[in-house]
């Protein structure tokens, strides 16, 4: 099984890149083949609207987003974090998820609408924490990842979601967020273990 872990915080070892660490982990721990990607390390332009992968389903920007299109597509699960910013994810995850409308304009060319509606490739998570405690808190970012992974033709199977949580590292004095955390990393493998090319 190849799961693929996307830090999408700006901060480096901030609570969402301890907790994705840990998930990532769990996955481990049950066999899987770890691969990651940290937008904050990549240069990649904001989506053009330019209308260029319409026929191909490819981007024709030509930026660090070329070597993050072969990593989503072979993983069966995609584990994405990211800090709330405004009742969103953050900016330099938004700019990877917007980059996938090419990989959405691949899916239309490659199936049929009623085909599109069997999310059968893999499964995403999302690790997400915020720092008030807002009844609508993770709606924004939940929507988001929902239709990133839905231009993969993946299912949105939820995910670790903290409220009430700010200053750098406080997750590691919450040993319940870690174990969430590492049994989300497991269990996103063992309980997917029929997913085409998991074996």
């Amino acid at each position: 099984m190849k799961v693929l872990g996307i830090y999408g915080s700006p901060r480096k070892g901030g609570n969402t890149d301890i907790l994705l660490d840990e998930a990532l982990k769990g996955a481990a721990s049950v066999g899987s083949e770890i691969s990651v990607i940290r937008c904050c390390d990549l240069k990649i332009e904001g989506c053009l609207e330019c209308g260029g992968c319409d026929a191909t389903g490819k981007c024709i920007v030509d930026d660090d987003m070329q070597t993050v299109y072969p990593k989503l597509l072979e993983s069966q699960i995609i584990i994405l974090s990211s800090p709330i910013f405004f009742y969103g994810i953050t900016s330099q995850a938004k700019a990877l998820i917007d980059r996938c409308q090419a990989l959405w304009s691949r899916r239309s060319l490659e199936k049929t609408p009623e085909e599109r509606k069997t999310l059968d490739r893999g499964r995403g998570y999302l690790v997400s924490v915020g720092a008030t405690k807002g009844k609508n808190l993770f709606e924004g970012a939940q929507l988001t990842a929902k239709y990133f992974f839905d231009a993969l033709g993946m299912s949105y199977e939820g995910g670790v979601l903290i409220k009430a949580v700010e200053g750098k590292g406080d997750v590691l004095s919450r040993p319940e967020y870690m174990k969430q955390a590492f049994d989300l990393g497991r269990d996103s493998v063992t309980k997917n273990e029929s997913l085409p090319g998991s074996s």
